[in-house]
């Protein structure tokens, strides 16, 4: 593991003792998954972002023709990406998944700021330090609210952006109440405080996903609710759900002029495909693909699929 600027944290630090230890047990199968998790730290790297330590996973060539940030979703990390990391990067794709503060190894914010402006100016700051030129974003659910703040201000650095399980929010007094109320309460009163897994994944499935999902991955993403600060999960459902939030969305994507892919799951009803549709309608470079069979997680759900999408969005747009 190398470091480029700041000291690992300690969730990171954490993490990786729990990984030895496990990879020291007699549970082959677990011992297995520590032995790829730990690989994968190889590429882990960290840096100050307006003052909060950030971790990032580097990996690919540093040379590549083509580098894509991948920006995770709402109460997620970056290992919600890893098979799109390694499947972009056997492509020759420079790739840069990071964790937003207070998610996944990137430390908590003291001061508790976690709206959607803060998230860009740390991506912003992430692309200065690291000196990335011009480069594609992928993200999904909650990333792109961060890619299209980021956008807004830096359209010339970006050559394409892929969004997944995105769309128009329809908004209402009731709607923003209910909404705020009941995900805060699910999310921060009762899954993050299970300490088994299969309660959280039978809700992903009846809630969230339609495709059956192999167990670390299960691991991967019940792991992000204990990594995610409590005070984020709040701050950004409220941001989200805020009449201003909402209405913005159609006016950012309407002014993007680089090219947006917005992919749908058939299956989503969380982002609903219909919703999507709406926002490709108001782009200038918008395209749109639907998938068949595929809930709101489709990185976990269907990662081939995903790569794939990505991958095309990047050869498109490769000289742009």
């Amino acid at each position: 593991m190398e470091n480029d600027s700041s000291p690992c944290t300690q969730k990171f630090a954490l993490y990786r003792q729990e990984l030895l230890d496990q990879q020291a047990a007699p549970d082959l199968a677990a011992a297995r998954r520590a032995t790829y998790e730990l690989s994968l730290m190889e590429h882990s790297r960290f840096i100050e972002l307006n003052g909060v330590v950030h971790h990032y996973h580097d990996s690919g060539p540093r040379d590549a023709a083509e580098t894509v940030v991948l920006i995770h979703g709402w109460d997620c990390w970056w290992m919600w990406w890893h098979h799109i990391v390694a499947s972009l990067n056997e492509r020759g794709v420079r790739t840069i998944a990071y964790d937003m503060r207070g998610h996944g190894w990137s430390d908590n914010d003291p001061k508790n700021h976690y709206h959607i402006d803060f998230f860009a100016h740390d991506l912003r700051d992430l692309v200065s330090k690291l000196g990335l030129g011009r480069f594609h974003i992928a993200a999904f659910s909650f990333g792109p609210f961060v890619a299209l703040d980021y956008a807004r201000s830096y359209p010339d650095l970006i050559k394409s952006m892929t969004f997944f399980n995105f769309g128009f929010l329809p908004n209402s007094e009731f709607i923003q109440s209910f909404a705020t109320n009941t995900i805060t309460f699910v999310f921060n009163g009762l899954l993050r405080k299970l300490t088994w897994w299969l309660p959280a994944y039978i809700f992903a499935r009846l809630v969230l996903a339609k495709n059956t999902v192999m167990q670390h991955d299960i691991l991967i993403g019940f792991k992000s609710l204990g990594l995610c600060a409590p005070e984020a999960i709040d701050q950004t459902t409220r941001h989200i759900t805020a009449f201003e939030t909402t209405d913005s969305v159609p006016e950012m994507v309407k002014s993007m002029a680089m090219p947006i892919l917005f992919v749908a799951g058939d299956g989503d009803t969380i982002m609903t495909c219909e919703n999507t549709k709406k926002l490709v309608e108001l782009t200038h470079k918008g395209t749109y693909v639907e998938v068949p069979e595929c809930g709101h997680l489709i990185t976990v759900e269907l990662p081939e699929t995903a790569s794939a999408l990505i991958w095309g969005q990047v050869k498109a747009h490769s000289g742009s």
